[in-house]
Formats: structure tokens, sequence, C-alpha cells
């Protein structure tokens, strides 16, 4: 019975852990060297965003984190009790990360990791309406500045490593877990993206798989068959173009951290985001594109009759990381999402999406 005892728990440990590939969630260690070295090489568009990145208030060594022990945020995040913070210090962590690989200066990992810190012993709770697309869009920020700390500085001890873990497991997955599919797209795109770097980061293939399968094919707004349609329509294309882009950015995310794990969610159900970029892209550019009333996985129509013109002028960070994919790594054309891009370039800074866009994804190695 020992002997049976011990063969199940032995296949039940192999069968929740993986070896991933390190550094590897938004960026390889490829990728990475390649923006070091565009940085040295004083090429554009790396300078400009590089200059872009050391100006921001976000890569100023006399900030401090503001972790809180309660984050609460309701619907439209009204209220906001702590949810900026969150943001904005995980975009401080991944900006400290991305200066101490490109210089080497160990006062940049060490500030990362003080804001890693902070949240990992102050965090108890997040609560309240918004809190699974508070963690889906702050985690993947913490979650990359650590893994690029993890796996290139030696510094960071291994009992703050471990609260840093024990925060991720405790106090995040657990909110997560289990996804919101009947909320618009961008929830479940939100929490699948970092759901899929929690696996990696833990080298949890169970929370990675179920992050990815979920994506891929599970019965939610957020998954790549049902936020696109085959011509490219997105589920809150009706709602406005912010929720949108937004959908898109995490959609994105996802793709390229799966795909830095061997697994192709940017090809899926032929090329379906690629769509969902290009007819969004062609909207906002102030073309016309075909629409009909969506129809959610359950059934429900919603946004009404006609594509909403609602920040249609309005462009954030999220183009780069597919072109540099479909274009890049696919050579397939991308013209929209290039326009989109030379509007962008070098982009605005905003909360809800992953910074540096421009510095981390233009061109390819």
């Amino acid at each position: 019975m020992r002997g049976i005892c011990f063969i199940l728990t032995v296949c039940f440990t192999l069968s929740v852990s993986a070896q991933f590939v390190h550094p590897g969630i938004l960026h390889t260690k490829a990728d990475l060297d390649f923006f070091k070295a565009k940085i040295q090489s004083g090429k554009e568009p790396w300078k400009s965003a590089w200059q872009q990145l050391q100006n921001s208030d976000l890569a100023q060594l006399s900030i401090k984190p503001k972790a809180i022990s309660h984050i609460s945020c309701g619907s439209y995040n009204l209220p906001d009790n702590g949810g900026t913070e969150f943001y904005n210090d995980g975009n401080i962590a991944y900006t400290m990360a991305l200066q101490w690989y490109a210089t080497g200066n160990k006062k940049y990992v060490e500030k990362a990791i003080e804001f890693l810190n902070a949240w990992s012993y102050t965090l108890d709770s997040v609560t309240n309406h918004n809190k699974q697309l508070k963690i889906g869009v702050a985690g993947v920020k913490y979650l990359n500045a650590a893994e690029i700390i993890k796996h290139t500085y030696n510094g960071w001890k291994k009992k703050d490593q471990q609260a840093f873990e024990k925060m991720i497991l405790g106090k995040w997955y657990p909110v997560i877990e289990n996804f919101v599919p009947k909320y618009n797209g961008n929830w479940d795109a939100a929490i699948g993206q970092t759901m899929l770097c929690i696996g990696i980061f833990l080298d949890r293939q169970d929370i990675f798989d179920r992050a990815y399968n979920h994506l891929l094919k599970g019965e939610t707004n957020g998954a790549i068959n049902w936020y696109f349609s085959e011509t490219g329509q997105c589920q809150e294309s009706g709602r406005d173009q912010h929720h949108t882009q937004m959908g898109l950015s995490y959609l994105a995310n996802a793709c390229e951290v799966a795909w830095n794990q061997g697994y192709d969610l940017y090809g899926a159900y032929n090329n379906r985001l690629a769509k969902g970029y290009e007819y969004t892209c062609k909207y906002m550019s102030g073309e016309d594109v075909p629409y009909v009333p969506y129809v959610t996985f359950y059934g429900r129509t919603v946004f009404g009759t006609e594509i909403s013109a609602d920040s249609r002028r309005t462009f954030f960070p999220i183009y780069e990381i597919a072109y540099r994919h479909y274009h890049g790594r696919k050579g397939m054309e991308m013209p929209y999402t290039w326009k989109s891009i030379t509007k962008t370039r070098n982009e605005t800074i905003s909360g809800g999406f992953m910074p540096w866009a421009t510095l981390m994804f233009a061109g390819y190695p």
C-alpha cells in the first residue's frame, strides 16, 4: 500500500510540475538580448523608446512602493481602493527589471525587488466586483518582472521569493482560478494571460494548462474562438474600442507567453487573433467594417446593431506584439495594424496595458 501511495504521489507531482523555458514569459533570453543590443546600437525606434523609458516616472530610483493590505475595487473602479497603486507598482517593478537587464546596474534590480517584496509581505486580500480583473491586468506585470529577476540575478533572497510565491498562490490564484466566463471577454483574457504566467513562473503545468485550454476552447466570451468572429469582429466591438483593445492586448500577451513555451495560440482558428487586429485597426483608421450583433456563447445578444465609435481615435500600446509575430515571424501582411503602430510609437503609458511595447516588441530577433 505504501508503494502504491508513493507512486501516486510521484505521478501527481509530475502532473502538476513541468520544466518550462526560463526566462520565458513575455520575454525569452533571446528577446532580452535583442532589446539590449538594439539599445546599445543606438538605432531607432529603440533609441527613442529607451530614452522614453529612462525619462519616465516609472524608472526613477527615488520612487517608493505603495503596497496596501486590502485592495477593493468596485465596478468601473468605484471605489478604487488600491487598484491604481497595484497597477502602477507592477509597471514600476517591470520597468526596473528591464533597466537591470539592459544596464547591469544592481540598483535597478534591487529597486524591482523592493516593489515585489512590498506587495508580497503586505497584500492580504483583493475583493469587490473588479477583483478578478485587477489581478488579471496587474499580475502579468509583476510576474514578468519576477521572471526576469529570478533567472538573471542571484541576489533575490529565497525567503522573499517564497513570500512572492505565497502571495501568488494564496492571494491571487484563488480569486482568478474559476475565471468569469459570462463577463465581457476582456476579463477572461486578462485572467488567462496572468494564469499562464503563474504556471510558468511556478513550473506548474496544471495551472498553465488550465489557462491555455480555457483561452483556446473554453465556454467563455474571452476564448479566442468566442472573442472573435471569422471576420475579425470582436465581442466588444459594439461596446467601445477601448475595451476591444483591452481584449486584443490581453489575448496577444497570452499568445506570446504560450508561444515562448512552444504552444501556438496565435495560429488558433486560422489566425483569428490577426483578423481581430486587422478588423479593429481598419475601423479605427476611419474605414468601414462589416458588423452584426454579437451573440455570446450562452446565447445572449449584446451591444446593439452598430459598431461603437466610442474611443475610435484612441490608440493604446497593443499593436507591436501582434505585428511582430504575424509579420515578423510569419511574414503575413498586417497593413492596418502597421498603420496603427505609426500612430502609437512611442506609446503613451496606460495602467491597463503592459508598458514599453515599442522597446520590447519592435523588430524580431
